[in-house]
């Protein structure tokens, strides 16, 4: 199982954090060992002293596929989840500062934070996935995929030119402006707005 993870696919969120707009989706990996299932707490790790949220909706996969065209893109994925990618921001700053690969600030263990996934028939309107992050209770971010600089069909066609998708591989679409800090004790609350109304997918408290 891979987990793949799109940066700057949200304008404002690139224009936040100083980036450029992309001309292409940019793509990095996480182990499997960043998982973080069913709303168990994250520990604050001692090598960061700025750890940031990203909140993001992430994609199952749920057919192998390589090259993958887009008229067919929509048929790689059916289900949608809640994710946090945590991000060690100090120690991302200085990797882009070297030069250097920033594996180590968004891949550490417990960084990829993942709720249950739904069918997309529950989703309210699939081109349009309105989604919020609060932190201690207050918003923090909202995000609609109608924003997304590449749509998920757009990211499964080119991330499968360069990676094999196979079943249950899940891709987390990158975030919305609103980034920010977290603290030990703080807690984190991810919704998604399905038919039935607005659902919180997760909770994360930061221990």
């Amino acid at each position: 199982m891979k987990i793949i993870c799109i940066g700057r696919n949200y304008a404002e969120h690139a224009k936040e954090l100083n980036n450029a707009v992309p001309e292409d989706p940019v793509v990095f990996m996480k182990p499997p060992s960043a998982l973080l299932v069913g709303d168990k707490p994250f520990y604050y790790p001692e090598f960061t002293q700025d750890l940031h949220y990203e909140g993001e909706i992430v994609l199952k996969v749920c057919k192998n596929g390589r090259h993958v065209q887009p008229e067919f893109a929509h048929e790689y994925y059916n289900e949608i989840a809640f994710g946090i990618d945590f991000t060690a921001r100090d120690i991302q700053a200085k990797c882009k500062a070297k030069g250097l690969p920033w594996e180590i600030a968004k891949g550490f263990d417990g960084s990829a934070v993942l709720s249950d996934f739904v069918p997309m028939d529950q989703i309210a309107d699939p081109k349009s996935i309105r989604f919020e992050l609060k932190k201690n209770g207050e918003t923090a971010q909202k995000g609609d995929t109608a924003d997304v600089i590449f749509s998920f069909e757009d990211i499964i066609v080119y991330v499968s030119k360069f990676f094999k998708l196979q079943m249950g591989d899940i891709i987390y679409t990158g975030t919305p402006a609103g980034v920010g800090p977290v603290k030990v004790g703080d807690t984190l609350e991810g919704f998604v707005e399905l038919k039935a109304g607005n659902k919180q997918f997760l909770t994360c408290e930061i221990k």
